[in-house]
């Protein structure tokens, strides 16, 4: 018998930014851009101690579930990816503030 197809869930739930936060980020913009910066570099080092975890648990013995290494492999992945992304776009305004006549 076919079993019914679950919803998949989200790894992390968003919390979007409302308009009144967006008016009030004055002069605190920059603290804005390092917290989604740190944030990143937070998620790459979460990922990457899954991953190790998962990776030590293979080799002793331990794990239960093979795939749990392949998804902690693809979800660290995808963490360096998006800080590497982020990264780029953070040059690439730079590079545009920089030629900037005054």
């Amino acid at each position: 018998m076919i079993s019914a197809i679950e919803k998949l869930q989200p790894l992390k739930t968003a919390n979007p930014i409302s308009a009144d936060e967006i008016k009030n980020i004055d002069a605190g913009g920059e603290n804005l851009f390092a917290d989604i910066f740190r944030t990143a570099i937070d998620g790459v080092k979460e990922t990457d101690a899954e991953k190790t975890q998962a990776e030590y648990l293979l080799a002793t013995g331990q794990l239960d579930n093979p795939a749990a290494l392949t998804i902690a492999s693809t979800k660290y992945e995808m963490s360096v990816e998006l800080l590497v992304q982020i990264r780029n776009k953070a040059l690439d305004a730079y590079s545009e503030l920089t030629r900037i006549n005054l």
